[in-house]
């Protein structure tokens, strides 16, 4: 974290005394050392106007969340493979789901229910929830860009001072559970920000107020003047626009409250939970109830793109007390964003997905656990001005593959890029060899058109 202490005096026109601390995230992206006006340099000239804007929420339940234990009970199935739970109805008649998720269940007319994703492989990697594409793809020039990434090239921010897309997913020991979304061949400047990012330690300047760093920035400026004068390859142009907005971001009040829960109303605070204590967690994501609402803060604040990781899934042993627990509170915390985003007026212009790399077996193993099950898995949907109130495809009696109308992952991202007013069937980006490569390869999901 980066705290910035000022000594007491005068206000801002914005009110914020100048005592007051500006506090934010890691400024570093990734793994690199790039610095925030490195991240912000390719995003020039993209800035929208538009006053309303599209945003997705993308939920990642890292491990493989088991598909008939959630969405898709299986009440014809024998127990050793239908498991401990039972189907409870919905507010949509016909529809029933797993019954560790009644407030889920009553809000049924706001969701789909996505109940044969194919297309995944046998590893745990988020890199397909995040892409849509496998992690071999394209590998040699940098691999597939997530959907943030793309979106903070086409589209770029909302505001300048917030950045496109947020990952807010903390560091894991199994870390492919926490990856936001690489950039691929897009390059790092289109990697998301980071509140919490690697590399970074609690950071405090003492006594530095805001007119101070200003002070800095003219003195890098000179500096940088000078560098300029002897660059002969024109690479530091503009360097003075990229600085004003990594500027921007350090002292826009409107990023920093965004992040700061204390806030928002405690009650609403409460309604989401905040997932404690962190059982089952071991090598995975925390059940991180409160970063569902950080991620409502956030694109109301401007943000296109949210990614973040809930719970941790793999659940080789003990599955139904795993998903009793964690189910229970993503119960909790994704019926709160689904209620606070349409009270808000903002469940049209926002699109929810949750789902995981992979489903899980069929069969309970003997440690009352499920394995991995790449053929088949679940997904759910929320927002985007989508046909909603419904169930997508199935599973035959056993659950071990799509009986009907299997749903590619790639027509869900594609589903999320119309979303987003992007259309997938004839966006291109220019990969680093001077070819164009689609965004996908698939077309949107008719049903939810």
């Amino acid at each position: 974290m980066l705290t910035i202490l000022g000594k007491p005096g005068r206000r801002g026109c914005d009110g914020i005394s100048r005592r007051s601390f500006l506090r934010i995230g890691a400024l570093g992206v990734g793994t690199g050392a790039l610095t925030l006006a490195d991240m912000i340099r390719a995003e020039a000239g993209q800035e929208s106007s538009a006053s309303r804007h599209k945003s997705v929420i993308n939920i990642f339940l890292g491990g493989g969340p088991p598909h008939q234990d959630m969405w898709d009970i299986k009440t014809g199935a024998p127990k050793e493979i239908r498991g401990e739970f039972d189907p409870i109805d919905t507010n949509v008649p016909g529809i029933q789901i797993g019954e560790v998720f009644p407030r889920i269940a009553g809000l049924a007319d706001k969701l789909t229910f996505i109940r044969s994703v194919v297309g995944a492989t046998d590893r745990h990697d988020g890199f397909q929830c995040m892409t849509g594409w496998l992690p071999n793809d394209l590998a040699s020039i940098g691999g597939h860009p997530s959907l943030g990434a793309v979106v903070t090239r086409l589209q770029g921010p909302v505001d300048p001072a917030v950045p496109p897309f947020v990952g807010l997913a903390a560091k894991t020991k199994e870390i492919r559970w926490s990856d936001s979304g690489k950039p691929g061949f897009l390059g790092a400047s289109c990697s998301p920000f980071k509140p919490d990012g690697p590399g970074m330690a609690d950071m405090k300047l003492n006594d530095v107020s805001a007119d101070r760093l200003h002070d800095r920035r003219g003195l890098l400026l000179q500096v940088d003047k000078f560098r300029r004068e002897v660059d002969a390859s024109g690479m530091m142009n503009g360097m003075d626009v990229f600085e004003q907005r990594a500027l921007d971001v350090l002292t826009s009040s409107r990023l920093l409250d965004a992040l700061d829960l204390s806030k928002e109303d405690p009650s609403v605070v409460a309604r989401y939970g905040d997932g404690k204590p962190y059982n089952y967690q071991y090598d995975g994501a925390p059940t991180c109830n409160d970063q569902l609402l950080l991620a409502r803060r956030l694109v109301e604040a401007g943000v296109r793109a949210v990614t973040l990781s809930f719970g941790r899934w793999d659940s080789h042993g003990q599955n139904f007390q795993l998903v009793r627990d964690h189910g229970g509170k993503l119960d909790q915390c994704l019926s709160a964003l689904i209620e606070d985003l349409a009270a808000r007026g903002m469940l049209d212009d926002v699109t929810v997905v949750v789902w995981g790399e992979f489903g899980r077996t069929p069969r309970v193993n003997k440690d009352a656990g499920r394995d991995h099950w790449p053929a088949v898995s679940c997904a759910l949907l929320a927002g985007g001005g989508m046909r909603t109130g419904q169930v997508i495809g199935s599973t035959n009696r056993l659950g071990e593959f799509a009986k009907d109308r299997p749903v590619h992952f790639q027509e869900i991202f594609a589903t999320l890029y119309r979303n987003l007013g992007i259309n997938p069937e004839t966006t291109t980006l220019v990969d680093p060899s001077g070819r164009p490569q689609y965004l996908v390869q698939k077309s949107p999901i008719r049903e939810l058109i």
